[in-house]
């Protein structure tokens, strides 16, 4: 993981969402929502006062936090673009659509824009198989993708 510095506003965040949930250890999974919820990510720094707070081993925190597909210790973009590369939107051309969002965003597949504002990766399945290919702009889903559409999905943004 790489180092970051987190001030002590940050902690104190920290602190303080883990005693909303009484620093119960388990109460882990609703701490790290909350925390990715406020911080928008979980850095390793992050999880060291999660883990002091509620009494468990660093090394459980990140086993939960690289468990769960939804965490994340990389800072996303202010619009984080899923987009599904299961079996169903993979034959309908997902890849196609995939290559169109990096030549777009001029970023690869775990990257933010420069200006902070998109961040691009890839799932397994968002369970929109009907609608293949299918991408999440933040809560909101797009089906029936083709590489064309998508200049016209991101100038919504």
């Amino acid at each position: 993981m790489n180092k970051i510095e987190i001030n002590d506003c940050t902690i104190k965040k920290v602190n303080d969402i883990c005693e909303k949930f009484g620093n119960k250890s388990g109460e882990l999974i609703n701490v790290l929502h909350e925390t990715q919820n406020t911080l928008g990510y979980l850095p390793e720094e992050v999880q060291k006062v999660v883990a002091q707070n509620l009494n468990v081993p660093l090394v459980k925190v990140y086993g939960v936090v690289s468990f769960y597909s939804f965490f994340t210790m990389k800072p996303k973009g202010e619009h984080p673009i899923s987009l599904c590369l299961g079996t169903a939107c993979y034959v309908r051309g997902a890849e196609n659509v995939l290559r169109e969002f990096e030549k777009e965003l001029g970023i690869k597949v775990g990257e933010v824009t420069p200006d902070g504002k998109f961040s691009l990766d890839c799932l397994r399945c968002l369970g929109c198989c009907g609608l293949a290919p299918v991408c999440m702009i933040g809560d909101k889903v797009y089906g029936r993708l083709e590489p064309k559409m998508v200049k016209e999905i991101l100038a919504e943004y």
